[in-house]
């Protein structure tokens, strides 16, 4: 398939700069193929970054990078009109949402208000300013990233804005193998300044929909509203996955189909993404939480429980 094709020119760019983390980039290209979001929620240091640059270079998209910060306003993030002396008129000066890739860096650290601004682009793909809508170019890509350990200072996402990513990934120290490797590739330069478009935005948008065309069978269909509605009734669930969340897990399982090469979806698709597509989205009671439960715990459970089709 293309899209297999594509990926793998794409892999192997990205990898010269992020070391180790083939998974990773994986679910970061499956987050782009569907046309969805994604949410890195990790310690400083390991790459989040690195990640949404190189793979904005790798695909030939625009690329700008918001620092969120308590005392950034909606404006820093949509763009503002302003009045030009010189011609008497308004004008529009855009903000860095209007890139293509865009890296919304510790998005937990504004406030609410600033977060919000977010809400519109992300499930819209369009902003609104002084009551001019203006469409966000494509393909478009929002990688917020979000460090778990360091909470004062912060904000929670709310749940609304929690609901528009498509998958929430952790990316993890590299092994021991993979860090010595990492000194020896930046001993001497840094592989990102190198990295040339292995694709272009337009073939991008051409494979998201190649993707959609990728074929889900009834079985594997119903399997994946069972695995969504099995978070609604656990006993340990305060808040299930919404309606939303049924259609990510749809759209990502077709991603990862194609992306290993498969034109159709098959069970173990949907059990590799459930733990990233579905985590986010619950919320367990305080009883749960008191006995040390996790939400990944509990769709791991639910994945384990739910029956899986077999082929007739």
């Amino acid at each position: 398939m293309a899209v297999q094709e594509a990926a793998e020119r794409i892999f192997r760019n990205v990898e010269r700069a992020i070391v180790g983390k083939h998974d990773v980039v994986e679910l970061a290209l499956v987050a782009l193929l569907a046309e969805g979001h994604l949410l890195i929620e990790d310690v400083p240091g390991i790459g989040k970054t690195t990640l949404a640059k190189a793979i904005a270079r790798s695909v030939g998209c625009s690329f700008s990078r918001i620092q969120f910060t308590p005392d950034l306003l909606p404006s820093d993030v949509t763009g503002i009109s302003y009045f030009n002396q010189k011609t008497q008129e308004f004008e529009f000066r855009p903000g860095p949402i209007l890139s293509q890739v865009v890296l919304a860096d510790e998005i937990n650290r504004a406030t609410p208000r600033t977060q919000s601004a977010l809400l519109e682009a992300m499930q819209e793909r369009q902003i609104t300013v002084d009551g001019q809508t203006i469409r966000l170019p494509r393909p478009f890509l929002v990688l917020a990233t979000q460090n778990p350990i360091e909470l004062e200072g912060t904000f929670p996402l709310p749940e609304a804005q929690v609901d528009r990513f498509l998958m929430r990934i952790r990316i993890g120290y590299p092994s021991e193998a993979a860090e010595n490797d990492l000194l020896l590739r930046y001993a001497q330069e840094d592989p990102l300044e190198d990295l040339a478009p292995v694709v272009s935005a337009d073939e991008v948008i051409a494979l998201q929909q190649e993707v959609r065309a990728v074929r889900v069978e009834e079985s594997v269909r119903e399997y994946i509203v069972r695995l969504v509605r099995a978070t609604r009734e656990h006993p340990a669930v305060h808040l299930g996955v919404s309606p939303r969340g049924t259609l990510a897990l749809y759209r990502t399982a077709q991603a990862l189909a194609a992306l290993r090469g498969r034109p159709y979806v098959i069970p173990d698709d949907v059990k590799a993404l459930a733990p990233h597509v579905l985590t986010h989205r619950i919320l367990i009671n305080p009883q749960t939480r008191l006995r040390g439960r996790t939400p990944e715990e509990i769709v791991q459970e639910i994945v384990g429980q739910v029956p899986v089709p077999v082929e007739a």
